[in-house]
Formats: C-alpha cells, sequence, structure tokens
C-alpha cells in the first residue's frame, strides 16, 4: 500500500527553509485537493511553488544509510 506525503517547503533568500509536513494522503488527488485549499492561504500563497507530494510505500524503509550532521558553528 502507497500514501501520498504532502510538504511545504519555503526557502528564504539568505538559503534556509522553513519545512512543513502538511498531511499523509490516500491518493495523490486527495493530496492535491489539500494543495488547493491552502495555497490561498498567508504563508503558503507566498511560495505557491514550495509544495511536493511524495509516494510512499508502508511497511519499508526509506532511509537506508547513516548520517552525519553540520551545524552552522561547526567549521568543514
Amino acid at each position: 500500500m502507497d500514501v501520498f506525503v504532502l510538504h511545504h517547503v519555503h526557502t528564504f533568500d539568505d538559503g534556509d527553509e522553513d519545512v512543513r509536513l502538511i498531511g499523509v494522503y490516500s491518493s495523490p488527488t486527495a493530496a492535491a485537493a489539500a494543495i488547493e485549499r491552502l495555497q490561498q492561504q498567508p504563508g503558503f500563497c507566498d511560495a505557491p511553488q514550495g509544495f511536493t507530494i511524495n509516494q510512499y510505500s508502508l511497511d519499508v524503509d526509506h532511509w537506508t544509510e547513516g548520517y552525519v550532521t553540520v551545524s552552522s558553528n561547526q567549521e568543514v
């Protein structure tokens, strides 16, 4: 079974991002309907291109590698 995850990302001029998980939907049509409901709302209307819908299968590892955390305070 697949689900459809809707995120909104607002990228600022300095490169910082404000990421929101909007919801998890049973179909791409339901996720697109959420975009229709939200795109005129404050904040979302300022970054209408920030919506993304991603399809995920349930009961599957989607992140299969380790990770490294990099802070803006660390020297690279």
